[in-house]
């Protein structure tokens, strides 16, 4: 079976291609300006060359026709016709309260996503926009909803419950729902495969540091906490979203200046986190760049969002009673050693002693490391995550009749012999690049010779 997976931003669609018999990617793609001029998509099939392609896409309808046809190129594509596609799933970053599990698409789930837009003006509509045109590009296959909020559902009352009046929650819904779910399933189900431990006798501190960044507390398999709150604006610091803050401060501001509701909710969003610190930067690279040639802000934005990590992994060992490991993933997670090394700095009377010399081997997608010292009772691990694969798997198995919430169901990659064969196929560039880094990759226990 082949399955297609699709990301459906606000300007963009990310797709990849999947083939479930013989569990490799087929290929991975996006579509970059969409309803913007200067559309393009960036295709990328193994051993074929990357495909780069300006192409005019005012809505994600032409996006989605954009990679069915170029799925299907004679010379640049992956399958014969999109006949060979035999379901499609969709990440959406709000389900509210009712999702508890991905779900096939109909109607009347497309409207519940509709109902609760208000909850994520900047994700919801564009994944909605998303499956509606890949309904109406392939009306024939299954489309199944793969949501952020899903993983969050088992926190307790005491942990989303804001200090609000009680009727915001019961009338509107104001409550904390958490997002990166994809990402937290995957990265606390490998971390117990590393630990050798069973998945629900597992606590985890979860760190997925990138554009938007988030962090889970996980205990005894579950989330019970996490940073994010009613939207993904609450919590650390991230490339535009400001996190934590005073709630006065818009207020104090607005009044100040005569900013508007407006202004202040796109300075908020798009002009504040390590952009607000920096003033000119977003990109973790080009921080650490300007901090190396002596930039105070920029070296302040280190420091800044490294602490804020910080003091959400100590928080979170309290919720959970002890933690067994700290997992960083995402962009920044996965290759910013230097946020990396701020955020444990000082937790070795937790358990937790970084090795300098391991975080800053540790800068691949290819492989799972671990960057504490071999004494650390607690250990750190860089997961690069799957979402994809999450995706995939939901998928499949739901158009099987055979999914369930995720303690009920058992997933590829939880197994200790679980092999990604194209990043395995990929580790030995990086570990050429990098002398030292095959050494802190990890092997799960139950696999050991």
């Amino acid at each position: 079976m082949i399955i297609l997976t699709l990301n459906c931003g606000s300007s963009s669609a990310k797709y990849q291609l999947y083939d479930w018999s013989t569990k490799k990617g087929l290929a991975t793609g996006i579509v970059e300006r969409v309803g913007i001029e200067g559309s393009v998509i960036i295709h990328k099939v193994p051993g074929k060359e990357e495909l780069k392609v300006l192409h005019p896409c005012p809505s994600h309808v032409e996006a989605i026709q954009l990679i069915m046809d170029t799925l299907v190129d004679p010379e640049k594509g992956a399958i014969a016709s999109m006949d060979e596609v035999k379901a499609v799933g969709h990440r959406v970053v709000h389900g509210g309260e009712k999702f508890k599990k991905s779900v096939i698409v109909d109607d009347a789930v497309l409207e519940e996503f509709r109902s609760i837009q208000s909850l994520a003006p900047l994700h919801n509509p564009a994944n909605i926009m998303g499956i509606e045109a890949a309904r109406t590009v392939l009306p024939g296959v299954p489309h199944c909803a793969i949501m952020d909020t899903a993983w969050h559902q088992t926190m307790p009352s005491m942990a989303y419950t804001y200090a609000l009046p009680y009727s915001w929650y019961r009338d509107h819904g104001v409550r904390r729902y958490g997002f990166h779910g994809t990402s937290f399933l995957y990265t606390a189900k490998r971390a117990a495969v590393l630990l050798g431990k069973d998945p629900f006798e597992t606590n985890v501190v979860i760190a997925h540091i990138g554009n938007g960044a988030s962090v889970c507390a996980v205990k005894n398999g579950v989330s019970v906490d996490t940073s994010m709150g009613l939207t993904p604006l609450e919590g650390l610091i991230m490339g535009t979203r400001c996190g934590d803050i005073d709630p006065a401060i818009p207020f104090y501001m607005m009044n100040r200046t005569g900013m508007s509701p407006a202004d202040m909710e796109n300075t908020l969003n798009k002009k504040s986190g390590v952009l607000g610190i920096t003033e000119r930067f977003v990109d973790r690279r080009d921080i650490e760049d300007a901090a190396a040639q002596g930039d105070e802000l920029a070296q302040l934005s280190i420091d800044a969002e490294g602490y804020r990590i910080r003091k959400y992994i100590g928080a979170y060992a309290a919720a959970t009673g002890g933690i067994d490991a700290v997992v960083f993933t995402a962009g920044v997670g996965e290759r910013g050693p230097q946020v990396r090394t701020v955020a444990l700095r000082g937790l070795s009377y937790m358990g937790i002693t970084i090795d300098e010399e391991r975080n800053e081997l540790s800068m691949t997608r290819n492989a799972e490391t671990v960057i504490t010292t071999d004494d650390s009772p607690v250990k750190a691990f860089v997961i690069p995550t799957d979402e994809e694969l999450v995706m995939t798997e939901d998928t499949y198995a739901l158009v099987q009749g055979t999914y369930d919430v995720h303690t009920n169901f058992t997933y590829s990659f939880q197994k200790p012999d679980y092999v990604n064969a194209e990043r395995a196929a990929s580790v030995g560039k990086d570990c050429a690049k990098r002398p030292g880094l095959d050494k802190i990759i990890v092997t799960p226990p139950a696999s050991k010779a």
